[in-house]
C-alpha cells in the first residue's frame, strides 16, 4: 500500500492548480467554526499558495486548523455555494 501511494505522488499528473486551490478553499468552509478556524488536513502546496493569496494565515505551525482572513471566509462560502450547493 504504501509503494503504490508513493507512485500515485512520483506521477506526473497535469492539474490546474488553481482550481484545486478553489476545491481546497471551498471544502476549507465546510469545517469552519464561528471563531474563523478550519481544520488543515489539506495538501501543503495548495495551502502554502492559499496563504500567499490571502486566503488563510501561515499554515505552518502546530495547531491543527488553520484561521481563514475576512476575504478567505467570504470566498470560501461562494466557492462552497457554487461547487456543493443544491
Amino acid at each position: 500500500m504504501v509503494l503504490a501511494f508513493r507512485a500515485c505522488k512520483e506521477m506526473a499528473l497535469d492539474y490546474d492548480e488553481a482550481k484545486v486551490d478553489q476545491a481546497v478553499l471551498a471544502l476549507l468552509y465546510l469545517t469552519l467554526g464561528e471563531d474563523g478556524r478550519a481544520w488543515k488536513n489539506f495538501d501543503w502546496e495548495a495551502m502554502n499558495r492559499l496563504c500567499e493569496q490571502g486566503f488563510i494565515d501561515n499554515p505552518r505551525n502546530k495547531n491543527k486548523s488553520v484561521l481563514l482572513t475576512e476575504k478567505g471566509v467570504a470566498e470560501s462560502e461562494r466557492l462552497f455555494r457554487k461547487m456543493f450547493g443544491r
